[in-house]
C-alpha cells in the first residue's frame, strides 16, 4: 500500500511518562494509506505498544513493535486485514525476541500491542497484553479488547472477582506480549454485542463504523487510574484534539504511576463514500497509442489499394487498332500468322500462259479457297 498524508479519519494522540520520573516506554504510530489496487480504498492504521522489562530496554521493544507492524502492513495490499495483522504481530514478536538474545542488556524485553486498522469504514483490531481499544458510539462505550493478564484470566475462570483484583500483586503480570520465546497468538476477538462467545466476537472483525464513531487506544497507565465512565464523559463532551491532554492530566492527578498514552480515531461526520477509482494514466496512453496505430494501418491499406489500382490502369494498354487490307501490324514476340492469300484465275488463257496476275487479293481468313469452275 501507499502511505499518504491525507487520512480519511481525524485523529489525535499524545504520550506522557507519568509522574514518577520513569522513562517513557510507550510508543505509538498512526499511518494513513491509499490502496494501490483498483479500488483505491483509503485506510488508517493505529499501533500502540507499551514496553515491558524496565531497565531491560522496554522502550526498544515498543519502538520495534510499532515500526515492524507498520512496515508489514505497508507491504501488504489490504485485501486480507486479519491475516496481515497476524503476520505483522508474529514477525515483530520474533524480531524482538532475537534482538533480546543478541544483547544481554536487553534480555527479557517485550511490549504489549494494540492495533486498530480502519479500511474504508470497516474496523479490524488485534491485541496482546493490557493495552486496550475502546469504541464510543453516541452514548454507548464499548471495551472491544480483552486484557491478557493473570488477573483477567483468574476473573474469567471465576477464581477472583473484579473487586479482589484491585491492588492484587499479580495485577500486572502479562500473559501475552511481543518478544516472547514462543510466538504469541494475536487476539482477534472484537467484543461488541452483549453475551456473545469467542467465535462470535472474532466474527465481528470488519465492524462497520458509523458517522462520528470514536476509537480509543490507550496504555494501562490511563485505565489503571481513570475509570471507563470518566473516560466516556470526556470523549462525549470534549473536542477531539483536546481529549488526549485532558485524559493524561486526569491520570497524572491520580498519581501518574506509569506511562500514559492516548490515541484517538474519529469517523467522519458524514456517511462514508467509497472513493471512485482513478483513471490510470498508462491506460489512457495505451488507448491513444492503439487508436493512432489503427488509424495508420487503415491509412496504409487504403493507400496501397489506391496505388495498385492506378498501376494496373496505367500499365495495361487497350488494343483498338484494326487490321486492314493494306496494313498488318506485327506485335512483339513470335511472328503473327498472316491471313491466307489465294490467286483468282481471270480466264483460261491467262492460266495457261503462265503469267501471274498483277496483284494478289487478300482474303480474310477463314475463306473458301475452292477454284472457280
Amino acid at each position: 500500500m501507499i502511505e499518504t498524508e491525507n487520512a480519511h479519519l481525524r485523529f489525535a494522540a499524545e504520550s506522557h511518562p507519568g509522574m514518577t520520573g520513569k522513562q517513557n516506554e510507550d510508543r505509538y504510530g498512526v499511518t494513513a494509506f491509499e490502496d494501490a489496487g483498483e479500488a483505491q480504498e483509503r485506510s488508517v492504521l493505529a499501533v500502540l505498544c507499551d514496553g515491558i522489562g524496565g531497565h531491560r530496554a522496554g522502550e526498544v521493544a515498543a519502538e520495534m513493535g510499532v515500526r515492524l507492524i507498520t512496515d508489514t502492513v505497508t507491504a501488504g495490499d489490504g485485501s486480507q486485514p486479519v491475516e496481515t495483522l497476524s503476520e505483522a504481530i508474529i514477525h515483530a514478536s520474533q524480531a524482538i525476541y532475537q534482538a533480546s538474545k543478541a544483547d544481554n542488556g536487553r534480555a527479557g524485553m517485550g511490549a504489549t500491542c494494540a492495533c486498530a486498522w480502519v479500511i474504508g469504514n470497516r474496523l479490524y483490531t488485534a491485541n496482546l497484553g493490557d493495552s486496550r481499544i475502546y469504541l464510543l458510539r453516541k452514548r454507548h462505550f464499548f471495551q472491544l479488547t480483552t486484557d491478557h493478564t493473570w488477573i483477567q484470566e483468574a476473573m474469567d475462570a471465576g477464581i477472583i472477582d473484579a473487586e479482589s483484583g484491585n491492588g492484587h500483586p499479580n495485577a500486572h503480570i502479562i500473559r501475552r506480549y511481543l518478544g516472547s520465546k514462543t510466538p504469541p497468538e494475536p487476539d482477534f476477538r472484537l467484543w461488541f454485542f452483549e453475551g456473545e462467545d469467542d467465535e462470535a466476537a472474532r466474527a465481528n472483525q470488519g465492524l462497520q463504523l458509523q458517522p462520528k464513531d470514536l476509537i480509543l487506544l490507550c496504555s494501562d497507565g490511563l485505565t489503571d487510574l481513570v475509570d471507563d465512565n470518566a473516560i466516556r464523559e470526556i470523549l462525549m463532551h470534549k473536542k477531539l484534539d483536546k481529549v488526549p491532554d485532558i485524559l493524561i492530566g486526569m491520570a497524572n492527578e491520580q498519581g501518574g504511576h506509569d506511562n500514559i498514552t492516548v490515541v484517538l480515531l474519529e469517523a467522519p461526520k458524514k456517511k462514508f463514500k467509497p472513493k471512485r477509482p482513478r483513471k490510470r494514466k498508462w491506460m489512457v496512453g495505451c488507448i491513444i497509442i492503439l487508436a493512432v496505430v489503427s488509424f495508420l494501418l487503415a491509412s496504409t491499406v487504403v493507400g496501397f489499394r489506391w496505388w495498385k489500382d492506378r498501376q494496373e490502369t496505367t500499365l495495361t494498354p487497350t488494343i483498338t487498332e484494326q487490321v486492314t487490307e493494306e496494313t498488318v501490324t506485327e506485335l512483339p514476340g513470335e511472328p503473327m500468322a498472316l491471313p491466307t492469300q489465294t490467286a483468282t484465275v481471270a480466264d483460261e488463257d491467262q492460266s495457261t500462259s503462265g503469267e501471274e496476275t498483277s496483284q494478289p487479293t487478300i482474303t480474310p481468313w477463314p475463306t473458301d479457297t475452292q477454284a472457280v469452275p
